[in-house]
């Protein structure tokens, strides 16, 4: 009887631990969302900010807004134990899956367009054409598609008719009917994490080389752009540290399920939000022309107005001086 009781209180403990986390990850993701959507919306309304460089940007926060709102959803469902339907749980996990993928994709290109720029200054135009940037928003798609399409369509064909009827807290699990495919996936994203890499690291030794052999005056703006992919770098082992946690998650559920919910909890915050944190320092604050026109609709164009304001109050009483003197 007391080993029941003592059961029960254990689960409500952990239950209530569970929804408490789930609620400081909602404060999170709710200011970063608002952030990432701000940054959407002027780059939306500037059309200045229609070069390949911005698209990818906005590009980036799109996917990451995606995938910190599936994620989200994801961490609510299992905290108050949601129930729904299989099918719909296969279509939730495989456009995740294709957002996770599409995240350090876009990172990579968005490094290749500061190699073009730096390295090849006078082929950029032309590389960097509309529609060059269309068909390689169309690859980045095709490429990011092709593992959560084929795991899908194998998750489908082995699922048991007898459970497509079920209703599911949906996870990723939920998929892999067999072994085989959750190891398929799992080497399919660590050949992709090797390959980014590989591209990361050859486009930061390339535009280093070039830094060092740059005019004084092309010195500056090359080692910005050496930054800029350094902090890509740094966004992408992030990422990619998201396809590791699930084995972690396990090893630390076989010790305590207290300690297994510490841990995933802080592998929510630096492998899926922190990553998603970067985007906006690398191209909102660290990008002078981005960021004013970020503070002019954060503020509804107050604060630039005081300013000019201002300004023209100087003027005219600098002009009023003059005239009085004269």
């Amino acid at each position: 009887m007391n080993s029941t009781a003592n059961s029960s209180l254990g689960n409500t403990f952990i239950s209530k631990a569970i929804k408490e986390k789930s609620l400081t990850v909602q404060v999170l993701v709710g200011i970063l969302l608002y952030v990432n959507g701000l940054m959407i919306f002027t780059f939306l309304k500037k059309e200045t900010f229609r070069d390949t460089r911005y698209i990818l940007f906005a590009q980036t926060l799109f996917v990451d807004s995606a995938i910190m709102l599936f994620a989200d959803l994801t961490i609510v469902g299992s905290a108050y134990q949601l129930f729904i339907h299989i099918i719909f749980c296969y279509i939730f996990c495989t456009v995740m899956g294709l957002l996770s993928i599409c995240s350090p994709v876009t990172l990579v290109a968005m490094c290749l367009e500061r190699y073009v720029a730096i390295c090849l200054p006078l082929r950029h135009a032309s590389i960097s054409s509309p529609k060059n940037t269309i068909n390689g928003l169309l690859i980045i798609w095709g490429v990011s598609g092709v593992v959560p399409v084929v795991v899908f369509i194998i998750a489908f064909a082995y699922t048991p008719s007898n459970a497509m009827d079920l209703y599911v807290v949906c996870s990723i699990e939920v998929m892999f009917q067999v072994k085989w495919l959750a190891d398929m996936r799992a080497a399919s994203h660590q050949l992709l994490c090797i390959i980014t890499l590989f591209i990361v690291g050859s486009t930061y030794i390339k535009i280093m080389v070039a830094a060092k052999s740059a005019s004084a005056e092309n010195k500056k703006s090359t080692y910005k752009g050496l930054r800029t992919v350094i902090l890509h770098g740094l966004q992408l082992i992030l990422g990619m540290m998201q396809l590791i946690t699930p084995y972690i998650d396990i090893l630390t559920l076989k010790v305590d399920v207290m300690l297994f919910i510490n841990v995933k909890f802080s592998n929510f915050m630096l492998f899926w939000i922190l990553p998603r944190c970067l985007s906006p320092l690398v191209y909102g604050l660290r990008d002078k022309k981005f960021y004013n026109a970020l503070k002019y609709y954060a503020f509804c164009g107050i604060y630039v107005y005081k300013k000019h304001k201002i300004k023209d109050n100087k003027t005219i009483g600098g002009a009023l001086s003059i005239s009085i003197h004269n």
